[in-house]
């Protein structure tokens, strides 16, 4: 398989990733299946979703362990990225972007990971008692060192706050400016879907005027763009979904004129055709460096994201989408 590149060193091609989140973070424990996610893993990379986006607070350490079982075997069909600069306490996260940790930290996910090289290693969030040009050039040391290819930055946004609009990445360009200097950005990471279009206009033009890889987290919108769940079903409470505003009964029941929109769009297009994927072609359409990371933790989901880089909406299914109702939240 040829190594996909990002960023100033080559545009990635529109694909469709695989985010690995969910096999051990922030969904519902009970639903976890270690096997069946490595499965889900070795499917993707069969149809050719070879970027592999995780981290090591995801679990946290439970995630990269997961895929070093995979890459133990397959490291040459994979992208592997991951994230520095979060710890996971009893209850509570916190940054941590000193130098010297982000060596160590760095080196650990090596291990777990079972690998001598992460191709993108991406700072999950800055720390605010650590300049984060101190924090950025201990990643580009690592860079020097052979034991990272490229350097990404996870943008704060929507989760950070009410506000939407031009000014929601605000902080995150003037952060971009300011590590640019430092060391090449190859690839920015923020949430981008149907109901959270923001960084389309906000964060797309600063990285295409740049040819900085673009990374749309959550593009199925944290599962509700699938179509597949239920208002008033309700949640764990270990799942992130239980305490997000887009996902109380009232929202989701308030929400689904978006995935009815889907829906007819996906009906266009054949049979099979599902509502996910049209969400997530919508996102690869957005520009050719664009690469989506669903996240999924079963075999069935892993396929049926992969087939959506196959789907070319047409100007009308485009202009429907823009036409579709914006996204409803409980501070609304």
């Amino acid at each position: 398989m040829e190594r996909r590149t990002i960023g100033a060193g080559g545009l990635a091609v529109g694909a469709v990733g695989l985010g690995c989140m969910p096999m051990s973070w922030a969904y519902t424990a009970s639903r976890r299946r270690g096997e069946e996610s490595v499965k889900a893993v070795h499917r993707a990379l069969d149809l050719g979703s070879d970027l592999l986006d995780t981290a090591d607070m995801y679990g946290p350490f439970t995630n990269e362990l997961l895929l070093g079982r995979v890459l133990r075997e397959r490291r040459r069909d994979a992208f592997v990225a991951t994230k520095v600069g979060l710890l996971v306490g009893e209850q509570h996260i916190v940054a941590n972007g000193r130098p010297g940790y982000v060596r160590r930290a760095c080196d650990a996910s090596l291990r777990r990971l079972q690998t001598d090289v992460i191709d993108l290693y991406q700072l999950h969030r800055p720390d605010p008692e650590v300049p984060v040009e101190e924090t950025w050039g201990a990643m580009a040391d690592l860079v020097r060192a052979g034991k990272v290819r490229a350097l990404g930055l996870c943008a704060l946004g929507a989760r950070g706050g009410r506000r939407s609009g031009a000014g929601l990445y605000d902080t995150t360009l003037r952060r971009l400016q300011r590590i640019q200097q430092v060391f090449p950005v190859s690839a920015v990471q923020a949430e981008l879907s149907v109901w959270s279009p923001e960084a389309v206009r906000a964060l797309l033009p600063w990285c295409e005027a740049r040819g900085v890889g673009f990374l749309a987290a959550m593009p199925l919108g944290n599962g509700f763009l699938t179509g597949t769940l239920t208002p008033g079903e309700g949640f764990e409470p270990d799942d992130v979904r239980a305490r997000h505003p887009r996902f109380t009964a009232e929202m989701m029941a308030a929400n689904q004129p978006i995935v009815a929109g889907l829906r007819r769009i996906a009906r266009r297009h054949g049979e099979g055709v599902t509502p996910a994927q049209v969400a997530l072609a919508w996102v690869l359409a957005q520009g050719r460096h664009v690469i989506a990371l669903p996240g999924t933790k079963r075999e069935r989901w892993a396929a049926e994201n992969a087939g959506a880089a196959e789907l070319r909406l047409t100007a009308q299914d485009l202009a429907e989408v823009a036409g579709l109702p914006a996204a409803r939240g409980s501070w609304d």
